[in-house]
């Protein structure tokens, strides 16, 4: 608890106390600081106005100081765009003055079932990490958008309502569609993906429902579609904004009614199905433009899930690649394989246009093209390597002596001995020694 007034922090202590809290009462944002160095904590309520500092600029930096911590911000002056600015600015929720026991009891009832909700789906991510082979298909994160938007799944998942994933190409929309599934009651049934942009209509439309022998060339036979494959389990439609107007009509038919027929039949067929969709469109500017029906838009948009590209979320660039790295290191049989600090310097400092997509297949490359242990920016394709901040690069603004070390350094970390990189030089060994020792040192 962190709060100026002596009563305040009385009152709400013995409330906590009751329900079985371990409590610690600040009255300053220093303090309270103090506190989180010396052990961690689950919940803190924080009062809006302190005395000589304002609440809501003490939630960054609660947050910086332990990125788990559940803020509730309680104040007496109950308005909307206060409330608004601290969930912007991180809390978890908003307590308004006075409280009763009851209230209190609320609060903490609804975390303790988000701190539960919250290890079963760290317990989900393991365990896909350990079923699936490829090292993106863990949702985990350490940051605190893509946490909100793994929270929001895992509460969803419960439910089966219709769930819209927003987001860039390769950010992972994917990834969190099977965690849903796999953290829903449906989780033993099939998931199941349709991609919706590499097919035509036609066969769009008999991939989803199915098609009667004979509904068009080449349907030799009956074939059932990914919707009857899917009964009981989860459909993943990917890319929904890239369907044509005809299937968006037998779409929303069967959002509404559950209902369909094969191509090519009438005998009406019912499924049961949760739809998950993903795309990296803007749905309401379609609308706008007539490409997208308004109202298979909102059948879609029960939930809304935007996933934040990966420049976006710095806080998760170094383990993430980390993890590809491991992946790859390990498949390749290179578990000796580390990035240089330069490597990750340049990592931070790109912005990642094609998102985690684009990293596991830059670090892929650079595992098995780069010949030595320690991986350089050069391992990556130049648009990565460039960014790093002032490395030399010809042609550019730098000293010749600047150009000279970055060479020297390149060719250090790719050859197994001195005498080899001494020969690619053309200078001698002892010549090679000192100049190392000189940019080492």
């Amino acid at each position: 608890m962190i709060d100026d007034e002596k009563n305040i922090r009385s009152t709400l202590g013995m409330c906590l106390g009751a329900i079985g809290c371990e409590v610690a009462a600040v009255a300053t944002g220093s303090a309270a600081l103090a506190e989180l160095q010396r052990r961690p904590f689950d919940l803190a309520f924080v009062d809006l106005r302190l005395a000589h500092e304002s609440g809501l600029d003490l939630v960054p930096r609660l947050l910086a100081a332990h990125a788990s911590l559940a803020i509730v911000m309680i104040t007496a002056y109950a308005e909307f765009d206060t409330a608004v600015e601290a969930v912007k600015r991180g809390a978890w929720d908003f307590l308004p003055k006075p409280f009763t026991p009851a209230q209190i009891r609320h609060v903490v009832d609804k975390f303790a079932e988000r701190h539960d909700l919250a290890a079963r789906m760290d317990d989900l991510a393991r365990r896909l990490a350990n079923a699936a082979p490829e090292p993106e298909h863990d949702p985990s994160s350490r940051s605190p958008r893509m946490r909100a938007a793994v929270d929001t799944a895992i509460r969803v998942a419960a439910s089966d309502a219709t769930v819209l994933l927003r987001g860039e190409n390769g950010t992972g929309k994917g990834v969190l569609a099977r965690a849903i599934h796999a953290h829903s009651a449906r989780a033993a049934r099939p998931f199941v993906v349709v991609n919706c942009p590499t097919l035509s209509d036609e066969l769009l439309a008999s991939e989803l429902f199915g098609h009667a022998r004979g509904a068009f060339t080449g349907a030799v036979r009956d074939q059932a579609g990914r919707v009857e494959t899917a009964e009981g389990g989860t459909l993943f439609l990917d890319e929904i904004g890239e369907i044509a107007p005809q299937l968006q009509t037998k779409l929303l038919r069967f959002l509404q009614e559950r209902e369909y027929e094969r191509l090519g039949e009438t005998n009406v067929r019912r499924a049961d199905v949760r739809i998950i969709a993903a795309t990296n469109r803007n749905l309401e500017d379609a609308v706008a433009a007539g490409r997208f029906r308004e109202d298979l838009l909102y059948r879609l948009n029960v939930v809304e899930l935007r996933i934040p590209p990966l420049r976006d979320r710095p806080e998760d660039i170094l383990p993430l690649a980390g993890r590809f790295l491991g992946f790859f290191a390990r498949a390749a049989g290179r578990h000796d394989l580390a990035f240089s600090r330069a490597a990750e310097e340049a990592f931070q400092a790109y912005p990642w246009p094609g998102n985690v997509r684009e990293m596991r297949n830059a670090i892929e490359r650079a595992v098995i093209l780069w010949p030595a242990r320690v991986i350089e920016p050069s391992a990556f394709p130049d648009k990565i390597a460039q960014t790093q901040r002032g490395v030399p690069t010809l042609g550019g603004d730098f000293a010749l002596d600047a150009i000279e070390r970055e060479h020297i350094m390149r060719v250090l970390a790719r050859t197994s001995t001195l005498d080899e990189a001494a020969t690619i030089l053309g200078i001698d060994s002892s010549t090679l020694y000192r100049k190392r020792k000189r940019y080492e040192g």
